[in-house]
């Protein structure tokens, strides 16, 4: 649910979720246009789940970013590459302005390709430009507040390709060794990365099996890009949180999901609309909350 001031009261229906996801779908596609880069296919992918995680499951305040996040919860971006999805929720969640989307990836912009903490962007928390290492800064996080006598959960999202990083096993083994219970890890399951299949460019088997292997709590979601059921199994991992076990999600998601065009395919991974294709883009998906 939203903490932030202007709607700490307010629980958002599943229609205000899609109207939001929707929107945020237009800001990506319009992003990326702008500057015929960046990274549309995953961010339209996860696009259900970070306005879900915004706007409905985590507590926090945006109107006064605090790096160190005490006694609110934390969510760190591994696959930072999905930049635009996250800019633009944040930005509608209230942690700056959303005309600044209009920098995306531009010179001086604190919008950059992947996301960076010396930009001093609200909401940021760590740089993800180098795919495996959020799973180890998410534990990091998660261990300062059990120090700090922190009750609140840290979060993570992370590409299933990313898996492929060996820093990830390390992290993943660190965890349930040290009973990180604070934490829950989620990986956008799209089969699909920049050169092919994940299947392809190096199968890694049954995923489920391997995290609980080294000891963790797994649940799955097939309709990863259902809000309703994004919102059950996000719920259902807090109340099995504090038990000894970190939380892994398998969120089987479809990318490029909202966008028929793009879907299906790894093709839109990091590849930008054209002007025809944007106005196709758009007219599947009207505006709700207005453009920026």
């Amino acid at each position: 649910m939203y903490f932030c001031e202007q709607n700490s009261s307010k629980m958002a229906t599943t229609q205000e979720l899609k109207d939001f996801s929707q929107q945020v779908r237009r800001d990506i596609l319009r992003m990326v246009h702008a500057v015929n880069s960046g990274h549309p296919g995953g961010s339209l992918g996860c696009t259900e789940f970070l306005t879900v995680l915004y706007q409905e499951i985590m507590e926090y305040s945006s109107d006064v970013f605090d790096m160190d996040g005490k006694n609110e919860d934390l969510f760190f971006l591994s696959n930072g590459h999905i930049s635009p999805v996250f800019y633009s929720v944040l930005a509608r969640s209230g942690y700056f302005s959303v005309s600044e989307l209009a920098t995306f990836r531009k010179l001086n912009s604190r919008l950059q390709g992947h996301p960076t903490t010396h930009e001093g962007l609200e909401g940021i928390r760590m740089a993800s430009g180098s795919l495996g290492q959020g799973m180890s800064v998410a534990i990091g996080a998660a261990q300062a507040k059990k120090l700090n006598g922190d009750s609140k959960t840290v979060f993570s999202l992370h590409g299933d390709g990313e898996l492929q990083e060996g820093q990830n096993w390390e992290a993943i083994m660190y965890a349930s060794a040290k009973k990180v219970d604070n934490l829950i890890a989620t990986v956008d399951l799209n089969g699909k990365q920049i050169d092919g299949t994940t299947d392809h460019v190096l199968a890694m088997g049954d995923v489920k099996a391997k995290f609980e292997a080294f000891g963790w709590i797994v649940l799955e979601e097939k309709k990863g890009n259902d809000i309703e059921a994004i919102t059950a199994i996000l719920n259902k991992a807090k109340t099995l949180s504090g038990n000894g076990q970190p939380i892994c999600i398998l969120l089987y998601t479809e990318m490029g999901n909202g966008v028929d065009f793009m879907m299906h395919t790894h093709a839109w991974h990091g590849k930008a609309p054209n002007d025809a294709q944007l106005e196709e883009a758009f007219a599947q998906n009207p505006v709700t909350l207005g453009d920026y």
